[in-house]
């Protein structure tokens, strides 16, 4: 890899707008540094979306990043268990396919049906409490965003209600870029504890849930070849952490775009603007993912005006920044506005691993988003933006903490 200076990522999150403002400045990939490893940055989005659709391009490091293969990343890097989990996450080529095609039916438009009576009813329990705080200021995040997209993915996964409190916790501690390594490891260990733990109870007492489907595939085929014991646990990691950090940044960054511009938010008050307008707005203007890596070139590929990414190259995904350029949406890119045209992102990713639970997480935000602003008209920021802290992530796009007043509630 070229040996140029290198954008060097902040793990704290804190100079994301001016990392893309870098970023959107290239003509062409950036080398990046994430936490010491180098990566070709990729923010504009038609280049973005040829090489996510391009063979030339793998997801698996134990094949095509010589980093890996060589040792270089094993107990050294903090972002290891991003890119060492065995699943469609990671897979390439008849592996993906294979891994994609057991997960896919759990994504379905009719299971996602089934789902929706459930986050209806979360939706309206968790306004119910927060209702009774209507003079306080509240953690929004916390209190609303938060919580339900942990109950949504617990209900599909079939996590029981003990054991949910430990996922979370632990899931953000993985999505923590500033974690020391020691932290990252305890994470680690302790979410494939709680990840074994749930195996074993839904072997001993299968349900109509996610888990005991993808347990059923592994154990009902004589061999095991439809699935092995670490690609079902790692497929079960990659749902929760996926389903729980996306959905909960997406509302997050939703809520306080319309809370921050009035103008927006009476828009869809006023029937201007539909909910699903400020789920796509928010997705293209504020990706809950900022960056994913990685992906590793499987042979030398040549780009536009003479660039070249070297075979085993590493190459990071920039989806926010790839998703409100200004190459792709011109001078406006940089503001929130429900009317827009053209809402082109690529915040659930693209091509053969773009993200399964994307109509779930995009039917959750609409309910939610639009049960909260019925409730809660009056909402309004308890902080000016700015004193807004970002999530301590390269990778996570979102706030801290979300303190509101909900002002006047009505039922």
């Amino acid at each position: 890899m070229d040996h140029q200076d290198a954008l060097v990522l902040d793990p704290t999150g804190a100079r994301r707008p001016e990392e893309e403002l870098t970023l959107h400045a290239a003509d062409g990939p950036v080398l990046v540094d994430i936490l010491g490893e180098r990566a070709w940055a990729v923010a504009d989005q038609g280049l973005l979306t040829a090489l996510l659709t391009d063979d030339r391009v793998s997801k698996d490091p134990r094949q095509h990043w010589p980093r890996f293969i060589d040792g270089e990343i094993v107990g050294k890097w903090p972002l290891y268990l991003q890119v060492a989990v065995n699943n469609m996450f990671t897979a390439y080529g008849d592996d993906h396919r294979r891994l994609r095609r057991l997960v896919a039916p759990a994504f379905s438009a009719r299971r996602t049906a089934r789902l929706m009576p459930s986050i209806v009813r979360n939706t309206e329990l968790l306004l119910d409490v927060i209702a009774d705080r209507e003079e306080e200021t509240i953690d929004l995040r916390e209190a609303f965003a938060a919580h339900l997209p942990v109950r949504a993915i617990s209900d599909l996964l079939g996590i029981p209600a003990r054991m949910r409190l430990g996922f979370r916790t632990t899931i953000d501690s993985i999505w923590n870029t500033t974690s020391s390594p020691e932290d990252a490891v305890r994470s680690t260990h302790d979410v494939y504890r709680m990840l074994h733990e749930l195996v074993s109870l839904k072997r001993a007492q299968p349900a109509d849930d996610l888990t005991s489907v993808l347990i059923a595939a592994r154990d009902d085929e004589g061999d095991g070849s439809a699935l092995t014991e670490e690609e079902l646990i790692d497929t079960l990691l990659l749902v929760v952490a996926a389903g729980y950090e996306t959905t909960i940044n997406l509302l997050d960054s939703a809520i306080c775009a319309l809370l921050t511009r009035p103008e927006q938010l009476d828009r869809v008050l006023t029937g201007q603007a539909d909910w699903s307008d400020v789920v796509e707005e928010t997705l293209r203007y504020a990706a809950p993912v900022s960056h994913l890596p990685m992906r590793y070139a499987v042979e030398d590929i040549a780009l536009p005006k003479g660039a070249v990414i070297r075979k085993g190259d590493a190459i990071l995904a920039s989806y926010g920044a790839a998703s409100n350029n200004p190459r792709t949406h011109g001078d406006s890119a940089g503001a929130f506005d429900l009317t827009r045209a053209d809402k082109r992102h690529v915040a659930f990713g693209h091509g053969v691993h773009f993200c399964l639970g994307a109509p779930l997480a995009r039917a959750e935000a609409s309910v939610a988003l639009s049960r909260l602003f019925e409730r809660f008209p009056r909402m309004r920021l308890a902080v000016p933006e700015a004193d807004l802290l970002p999530l301590p992530s390269i990778m996570g796009n979102g706030h801290q903490t979300l303190p509101v007043v909900l002002a006047e509630g009505r039922s």
